[in-house]
């Protein structure tokens, strides 16, 4: 049965060879850091993690993990309504409703299960997703789940927006949804102008805040602090594994009603094992820390600017970005992965970027800035792009 589906997949994977797009992974045997231990035996410095404030590997973390372990164990074995509950979920849930200003917190297993989980429960065929057209696969995804008319506006474009806010009146509710940095791009969602748009035409606003949270605005609290509009946002949602701490999970936030029917009726949560107290042990912890001091948030956003003043000097084609995402177009993609390559060699850990990921045309390297980085690291980064792009011709 197999034979005939194997020999298409064999060529089907030849195909992504020869036009370059094969996707290899290299394997890390050490914990995620500034630095890192390749398989190999080569220590490289990695500027492609999400590791936004440097926390994956931070000492108190670790710590509060360990104790997650000592006092309930390894893992869950069920769902939350069944016997997966812990005190310190419900702990965890409410310190990130504090952080965001808003009423209620339900935890997922992933951010993709967040946003894969959160439309089918609140909305039908009587009602409007209204999209921007470059929001992550799992809002796509999510939206492909529920019934609701879909909608799609071009990336930030406000007028767009607002003709297909005025086209949706015909559906009884509508919800706007964004991510708050764009994760290719690093582009900040105009969100503040949404949120008029959304108060003249009665709809809700949902802001996916995975790169944008711990990193947008003074003290981390994403785009609705960014644009001092916090409380405004109907939902947001967001990851662990990012800027907080790097582990797993995912979480929606905002109205207690609409959490309250996500408990009752979202598949992601109601079917899915509650994370482990290891990993919420330590989301207690971070959070904390996220309240004591802003000297994490201060060390990325200074690292971010002085990166991208000096790679901009250099030559090198940058999007403009209010994130920690720095895109150095590159345009083709077999010329992301030598430059990849060569970066590697250098000690400079990245990934070329290039279809499906980002649309044809548009590969690139998408370099990410940490609190974790030091001025050495970042010096040695631009030098060796700088050293890699003249070689490649990518600059002069």
């Amino acid at each position: 049965m197999y034979g005939k589906f194997k020999d298409h997949l064999i060529k089907e994977i030849k195909d992504i060879h020869e036009a370059g797009l094969y996707k290899d992974e290299r394997i890390i045997v050490s914990p995620q850091g500034a630095e890192i231990e390749l398989e190999t035996g080569q220590k490289v410095l990695n500027f492609c993690a999400n590791n936004y404030l440097g926390l994956s590997n931070h000492p108190k973390l670790v710590k509060a993990a360990e104790e997650g372990l000592e006092t309930h164990g390894y893992g869950m074995s069920s769902v939350r309504f069944i016997c997966g509950t812990t005190d310190l979920h419900k702990t965890l849930e409410k310190k990130i409703a504090e952080f965001f200003g808003t009423e209620d917190t339900i935890l997922y297993a992933a951010a993709f299960d967040a946003n894969g989980g959160v439309f089918e429960p609140l909305l039908t065929a009587e009602d409007a997703i209204i999209s921007d057209s470059l929001n992550h696969a799992s809002i796509i995804d999510g939206v492909r789940l529920c019934k609701a008319q879909r909608y799609r506006y071009p990336n930030a474009d406000m007028e767009a927006l607002e003709k297909v806010l005025i086209e949706a009146q015909a559906q009884r509710f509508r919800v706007i949804v964004t991510d708050g940095v764009f994760s290719m791009d690093g582009n900040v969602a105009p969100v503040d102008k949404m949120v008029e748009l959304a108060e003249k035409y009665d709809a809700m606003v949902m802001v996916d805040e995975c790169h944008s949270a711990g990193v947008v605005g003074k003290t981390g609290r994403g785009v609705s602090e960014h644009f001092d509009i916090m409380g405004k946002l109907d939902i947001i949602t967001g990851t662990l594994g990012k800027a907080f701490g790097g582990a797993v999970g995912g979480f929606t936030t905002g109205h207690k009603e609409i959490i309250e029917m996500l408990r009752q009726r979202s598949r992601p949560y109601l079917f899915s094992n509650s994370l482990p107290p290891a990993v919420v042990n330590a989301g207690i912890r971070m959070f904390d820390m996220m309240s004591e001091t802003n000297e994490l948030q201060d060390k990325l956003h200074a690292n971010t600017d002085y990166f991208m003043e000096k790679m901009t000097a250099a030559g090198f084609d940058i999007k403009p970005t209010q994130s920690a995402i720095c895109a150095v177009m590159l345009y083709d993609a077999k010329l992301s992965q030598d430059m990849a390559a060569k970066l590697l060699e250098e000690g400079i850990y990245v990934i070329g970027f290039y279809f499906p990921v980002v649309p044809k045309g548009e590969a690139r390297i998408r370099v990410q800035l940490s609190a974790g980085h030091e001025k050495a690291h970042l010096d040695k980064a631009i030098a060796a792009f700088t050293k890699v792009g003249k070689e490649l011709n990518v600059i002069k």
